[in-house]
């Protein structure tokens, strides 16, 4: 690799560099520092979004695609800045003016790029999600459905074929994409900051146990967790879809969006992470909640079943009804001590400088 490099990292829309954002932002940052030349583009990017790349050193390219759901919730400008390019490509049609991009990060930008970075698919994720969904947009789904599945996979079709080689963010995400003919080279898995994420207290207070609210959710189990008499504080988005039993449900505290502090505080201090899901191919939930030494209790599936070793940093169960019912027995019974130093333990292969110490060895393969 030669430092006179001009390195452009795409993404999907970047109202904040949280979630999906995030990998490619700590691969961007650590370019930074290496002295490359670095931009990072967008359909569209908050105006606090820009002044923070600018001030890490980075070109901000922001397409400012035109989004009726800008200030809606982030989950339906999510979907809307697919079905711009998936039925229009009018992000692409902005975003091919920039040749150079040499990771694209996103699923809603066509564009030529050294590689393309898989986080999943838009149309497998609505399929799981539709059981959960409220009535109104599960309606509105069904309608659509055949619709949205056939420009969805011409759309990956199209990146694939735009990219010269594949990564994906888990072993199960691959293989969602391999079904569709795309060919994938390696697995990277996303990154988190164990200097951020890390115990607060050597003595928890375990009186409650931590949900996440998020478009892939599975609202149902929490509520039926909650419905047992175990005591929830839940954080995240207060999404159009999240139900009102749930929302005001006595048993759950609805924290609404947190600050990374705050949510390093909750993990640290909850008896275990609750995560039932609807989709999840790589799954931050555990990954944060296991660097905190909080053990987590999902499903022996997709992304999660690889991060967490059952009975070691948390429990995988197979079903919604033996995650209920071990979710009761922690509650009631409490967690064996040794799990939360097995979380500390095992979380390193996920900090961020081996992720983008392998980025860096994948680059320097290809320059």
């Amino acid at each position: 690799m030669t430092t006179a490099l001009d390195v452009t990292l795409a993404c999907d829309t970047m109202m904040d560099v949280e979630g999906s954002i995030r990998p490619a932002m700590y691969l961007a940052s650590e370019l930074v520092t290496r002295g490359y030349r670095v931009s990072m583009m967008s359909p569209a990017m908050s105006n606090d979004v820009e002044e923070l790349l600018r001030a890490s050193g980075i070109a901000p390219i922001n397409l400012r695609a035109k989004l009726v759901t800008k200030n809606l919730s982030l989950s339906l400008l999510w979907l809307e800045t697919w079905a711009r390019e998936a039925f229009f490509k009018l992000n692409s049609k902005w975003g091919n003016k920039h040749s150079n991009v040499i990771v694209n990060f996103s699923h809603t930008l066509v564009v030529p790029s050294m590689f393309w970075y898989l986080q999943g698919p838009t149309s497998v994720a609505l399929r799981d999600m539709e059981d959960e969904l409220t009535l109104a947009y599960r309606l509105a789904y069904r309608v659509l459905k055949p619709l949205i599945e056939l420009a969805d996979v011409k759309l990956v079709k199209n990146m694939g074929r735009e990219s010269t080689f594949v990564v994906a963010n888990s072993k199960f995400c691959a293989s969602m994409y391999q079904k569709w003919g795309i060919e994938v080279s390696d697995i990277i898995y996303p990154p988190i900051d164990c200097k951020v994420f890390q115990p607060r207290t050597s003595s928890p207070c375990s009186d409650y146990v931590l949900a996440y609210f998020g478009k892939e959710s599975k609202f149902s189990v929490i509520k039926a967790v909650a419905d047992l008499g175990v005591s929830i504080k839940a954080f995240g988005s207060k999404a159009p879809f999240v139900p009102r039993s749930v929302i005001t449900h006595p048993n759950i505290e609805f924290l609404g969006r947190i600050s990374t502090d705050e949510l390093v505080d909750v993990y640290s201090n909850a008896l275990f992470t609750l995560f039932p899901f609807t989709h999840e191919p790589f799954g931050y939930i555990p990954v944060e909640s296991m660097a905190c030494g909080t053990p987590t209790l999902t499903y022996n599936s997709q992304g999660p079943g690889e991060s967490i070793i059952d009975g070691c940093t948390g429990w995988l169960a197979e079903s919604d009804e033996a995650l209920v019912r071990r979710a009761l027995e922690f509650w009631n019974k409490g967690c064996p001590p040794e799990v939360r130093q097995n979380c500390i333990k095992a979380v390193s292969k996920f900090d961020k400088k081996f992720y983008t110490r392998k980025w860096l060895d994948t680059l320097q393969k290809y320059f």
